[in-house]
């Protein structure tokens, strides 16, 4: 199983581009801080790169941006390409699946725009949601329940 699922605020806006099949591709990383502390007192951030694609890659460009705090449902990816030096980079990514925006986006700024210049209602913001697959639940589609009782466990 190839599952990943992330909670992170973006380190920069997202970069949208588009395949030459005309297919959207946006890529943004996101900054998760790891639970633990190091010799120094101080937590370590990881910095995890994600893709997405099609209309979901579009709303990720339109509606979040530099901060802003997303959860991810994805897998991991992994892949190389040679550098203009003609040396093997080897990258890990995770392609996201779904991509949840965690942040109001009226909290910081009551009048936002989206990238076309028109004003973008809370509603507005629902519709893209759904259309983007994105629940309330992040691990939502992770399985099925499962029933334990006291009689299954063995001691």
């Amino acid at each position: 199983m190839n599952k990943a699922f992330l909670i992170g605020r973006l380190t920069r806006d997202p970069e949208l581009r588009y395949s030459s099949s005309n297919t959207p591709i946006v890529n943004f990383t996101i900054a998760i801080d790891r639970q633990f502390t190091n010799r120094d007192g101080q937590r370590e951030t990881d910095f995890i790169r994600i893709v997405a694609y099609n209309k979901q890659a579009e709303n990720i460009s339109k509606f979040v941006s530099k901060g802003s705090l997303v959860a991810v449902d994805g897998r991991i990816q992994t892949g190389s390409y040679e550098d203009k030096d003609g040396k093997r980079v080897y990258t890990t990514d995770i392609v996201a699946d779904r991509v949840q925006f965690l942040d109001n986006r009226n909290s910081s700024n009551s009048s936002q725009s989206d990238a076309s210049g028109d004003d973008v209602s809370p509603a507005d913001f629902q519709n893209n949601a759904e259309e983007t697959n994105v629940s309330d639940d992040v691990f939502a589609d992770f399985g099925s329940s499962i029933e334990i009782s006291d009689d299954d466990i063995a001691f």
